[in-house]
C-alpha cells in the first residue's frame, strides 16, 4: 500500500489521479467538481480497512473509490452533495413562497 501512497502523494492535479488509477472521466465534470470528487474519494477510503492490503488490492480499492466518487458528481452537483464544511453549513435555498388568492383578497379587505 505504501508504494501506491507514495506515488499518489506526488500528484498535484485531479487528472493525474484519474490517469494513475486508470479511471475514465469527462473533463467537463472534472473541471467543475475536481476537489469535491477527491475529497469524497478520501471519505470513502477512510471507511475502508487498508492495513493488510497488498499494493494491488490497494490500487483496486482506490480505483473503485475514485470511480464511485466521480459517479456521485456525474449524477449530482457539489452544492447538492455538500462535501465541504462551507457547503454543509450553508442554508439551503427555500422554494418560492405560495400566496393564495384568498390570502390576497383577505388582506385587501383588511386594508
Amino acid at each position: 500500500m505504501s508504494h501506491l501512497l507514495d506515488r499518489m502523494r506526488g500528484l498535484s492535479a485531479a487528472e493525474e489521479f484519474f490517469d494513475l488509477l486508470k479511471v475514465p472521466y469527462d473533463p467537463a465534470v472534472l473541471q467543475v467538481a475536481r476537489l469535491h470528487i477527491l475529497r469524497r474519494m478520501g471519505q470513502y477510503l477512510s471507511q475502508e480497512s487498508r492495513a493488510a492490503m497488498t499494493n494491488d488490492d490497494a490500487e483496486e480499492a482506490c480505483r473503485a473509490m475514485l470511480a464511485r466518487a466521480y459517479a456521485d458528481f456525474e449524477a449530482s452537483s457539489p452544492l447538492n452533495e455538500r462535501v465541504f464544511k462551507v457547503l454543509k453549513d450553508a442554508v439551503k435555498p427555500k422554494g418560492l413562497g405560495f400566496v393564495s388568492i384568498s390570502d390576497i383578497a383577505d388582506s385587501d379587505e383588511a386594508a
